[in-house]
């Protein structure tokens, strides 16, 4: 599996303002060429929201292409990427597909497949769709978060090519069908908390699930 970088984004936060409320927000990002990757994601990208985005874990964030047209279709409007706050977009790699604990080669760097985004409500303003973000989690095309095994140099012509697969269990979408619909579903619950490349704050959502 090799995958081309449709875009490599960037961004740091600035003030938007969205009906008539200004906020802090990083997911306005710009394309560029080339840039290094570190284990806490691309230097010169930086986030505002800590809770849903950055860190180790969370240090590249995918947005699928297919998606794209998926919204523009449904919403009749253009949707100018990077509209959705991700540094990667990439064709035929949907969350339907790809795996927790898939890891990469992108360009020097290797990455691995940490969890799904839990997309916030700058989504849904940046765009200026209400309901975009209740359509995203309810279809779980959210995109996801990769963790960097190994610091490198990612230019806009880099591939994604898939190095190793852990398991074939939990996609992408499958464990946002956990984390967004079925809480209660205690066995797939505990099966995937076995899955050791799965982002700590998620097996802390969890793990907090098992407890009620």
């Amino acid at each position: 599996m090799e995958r081309k970088l449709l875009t490599l984004n960037i961004g740091r936060p600035n003030l938007h303002v969205w009906k008539g409320i200004t906020e802090n927000s990083a997911i306005a990002k710009k394309g560029i060429e080339e840039v290094q990757l570190s284990k806490n994601g691309f230097i010169g990208d930086s986030v505002a929201n800590r809770e849903f985005h950055g860190g180790p874990e969370r240090a590249v964030c995918l947005y699928p292409y297919e998606h794209y047209l998926l919204w523009e279709k449904e919403f009749n409007q253009t949707f100018r990427k990077p509209a959705f706050g991700e540094n990667i977009c990439v064709e035929n790699m949907l969350e339907e597909d790809i795996y927790i604990g898939d890891t990469f080669s992108l360009g020097e760097a290797i990455v691995q497949v940490s969890q799904g985004r839990i997309p916030c409500s700058t989504i849904s303003k940046h765009n200026r769709v209400d309901s975009l973000l209740g359509r995203i989690v309810e279809t779980g095309y959210t995109g996801y978060f990769f963790r960097v095994l190994q610091e490198g140099i990612v230019t806009k012509s880099s591939q994604l090519s898939l190095i190793d697969r852990k398991q074939e269990k939990f996609s992408v979408l499958r464990g946002n069908q956990l984390m967004f619909h079925d809480r209660k579903n205690y066995v797939a619950i505990k099966e995937f908390l076995q899955v050791e490349e799965l982002a700590g704050v998620w097996r802390e959502k969890f793990l907090k699930a098992l407890e009620y």
